[in-house]
C-alpha cells in the first residue's frame, strides 16, 4: 500500500487530472515506461488502473523495489502522514484488494513469504514475512504509505476478508 504523496484538496472530479500528472512524473521525470502503480483509490473510494496492461493480468509494477514480483501497487491518492484517508479511500482499498487477492485465492488478514530482490531495507535473496496486504514501509525503508493510512491497513485487511467471506 501506497500513498501518492501529492495534495488532498483535490476534488474527486479532479483526481483523473491527478494521476495524468503522477504519469508524467513517472514517465518524464522518473524514467519508467508508465505510472508504477498498478492501480491507484481517489478519496471518494473510485478505483483507477495505473499500469497498463489489464488489471487481472500479472502486471509488473515499479512500487516497491525489490517487491515489484508477486505484488500489486495500490496508492491512495494524496499525503497521508498527517492527514487520516477518507472511509471512502479505506473502503475502496478493501474491495480492490479482495478482488485481486481472490484472483489468486489468497486471504486479505494473511501473511505471505517473498524474496526480495534488492533494496535498501533486505538483500538481494532474503526471504522476508510479510503482510498479505503491507505497507511500502514493510518492504522498502521509506515513510509511505504515510503514518496515518498505515494505520488503516488492519481495517482495509478485516473488510477485504470479509467481502471473501472469511
Amino acid at each position: 500500500m501506497h500513498h501518492t504523496a501529492t495534495g488532498n484538496n483535490y476534488t474527486c472530479e479532479q483526481a483523473p487530472s491527478v494521476i495524468r500528472g503522477i504519469y508524467r512524473y513517472h514517465v518524464g521525470s522518473m524514467g519508467w515506461r508508465d505510472i508504477g502503480y498498478n492501480f491507484l483509490v481517489d478519496k471518494c473510494g473510485k478505483i483507477y488502473e495505473g499500469r497498463a496492461g489489464g488489471v487481472a493480468q500479472p502486471v509488473l509494477g515499479a512500487h516497491t523495489l525489490g517487491f515489484n514480483s508477486d505484488t500489486t501497487g495500490v496508492a491512495v491518492i494524496g499525503s497521508y502522514s498527517s492527514k487520516k484517508p477518507s472511509a471512502a479511500a479505506v473502503e475502496g482499498v478493501a474491495q480492490l484488494t479482495a478482488w485481486k487477492l481472490g484472483l489468486h485465492g489468497m486471504n486479505p488478514k494473511g501473511k505471505t513469504y517473498l524474496t526480495s530482490g534488492g533494496g535498501n531495507l533486505y538483500q538481494k535473496g532474503k526471504k522476508v514475512r510479510l503482510n498479505v496486504i503491507s505497507g511500502h514501509r514493510d518492504g522498502f525503508n521509506t515513510a509511505c504509505p504515510g503514518g496515518k493510512l498505515y494505520s488503516k491497513l488492519g481495517s482495509a485487511r478485516t473488510t477485504a476478508a470479509g467481502y471473501q467471506g472469511r
